[in-house]
């Protein structure tokens, strides 16, 4: 039975008018809920200094739809991914699921990843979380006039308009009318215990640079975090934005930008 799915994505070629000394490309994963639409302002700056891919992760986007959705799954995917374009080496960019999904591949591909970023998220497991999100993401869309009413019958289960319309990025119109979750709903419902990892069982370790890039006022990593990280990956920097919270590369995108842009550099 074949495990790996081809995955779609974003391609963001090198411009030309901007020097840079890096010529591993770099490939971007997402979080849980997103896709590379998340990342274009991020991709499009990170162009300047290589070519970019930007990942739709399995169930996410525009890539095939599995039962399957684990953190190992997904490394997979993105192992092939790099066997299907020949890529020997490249940099990897991680947020969240993504994060895990890049610290997987990391371990189990060391020589293939010159540099890992991990965007607040640790080596270790998480609870699934997000059933608020979940029953947001169920909620009739077919007949649906237009987003807006979409985004009030999700309020009811997510009051936070910022996740709202984080979420309503998945939304997609149909050619015959109303609209559709482009989503694996059903089988990210089925796969709660995702983000149980393997981590702390076998220790592997990447020696190559690591960058973890933390929200200040996040709770995704903790203090305590630390250890695990520097335990799997011992080369590694912690850099943390003080206002940033889980989704730094948007909510504060400015101070984003410059900070791994100073890592890549």
């Amino acid at each position: 039975m074949r495990l790996q799915v081809k995955l779609a994505f974003k391609f963001y070629p090198k411009k030309k008018d901007f020097p840079s000394s890096i010529s591993d490309p770099i490939l971007i994963l997402h979080g849980l809920f997103g896709s590379s639409k998340n990342w274009i302002t991020v991709s499009e700056y990170l162009s300047e200094l290589t070519d970019v891919f930007s990942l739709d992760l399995r169930n996410h986007g525009d890539s095939p739809h599995s039962p399957v959705h684990t953190i190992k799954a997904m490394a997979e995917d993105v192992r092939e991914f790099l066997e299907d374009r020949n890529l020997s080496t490249v940099i990897l960019i991680g947020h969240s699921m993504g994060g895990l999904t890049a610290m997987e591949t990391t371990l189990d591909i060391p020589d293939r990843i010159s540099r890992l970023v991990v965007e607040d998220v640790a080596p270790r497991n998480y609870e699934f979380t997000y059933e608020g999100e979940l029953s947001a993401l169920k909620v009739d869309v077919m007949n649906a006039k237009s987003r807006q009413e979409v985004d009030v019958k999700m309020a009811e289960f997510v009051p936070d308009p910022f996740i709202r319309n984080f979420l309503l990025m998945n939304l997609e119109r149909r050619e015959e009318g109303g609209y559709r979750w482009k989503l694996n709903v059903e089988g990210i419902e089925n796969s709660k215990r995702m983000f149980d990892s393997q981590y702390g069982n076998e220790v592997r370790k990447y020696e190559g640079p690591t960058s973890f890039i933390i929200g200040g006022i996040s709770e995704y990593f903790r203090d305590t975090d630390r250890s695990a990280a520097l335990e799997y990956f011992p080369n590694a920097e912690f850099h943390t934005i003080p206002k940033g919270d889980h989704y730094m590369h948007f909510t504060r995108a400015a101070e984003f930008k410059e900070l791994i842009l100073r890592i890549l550099s």
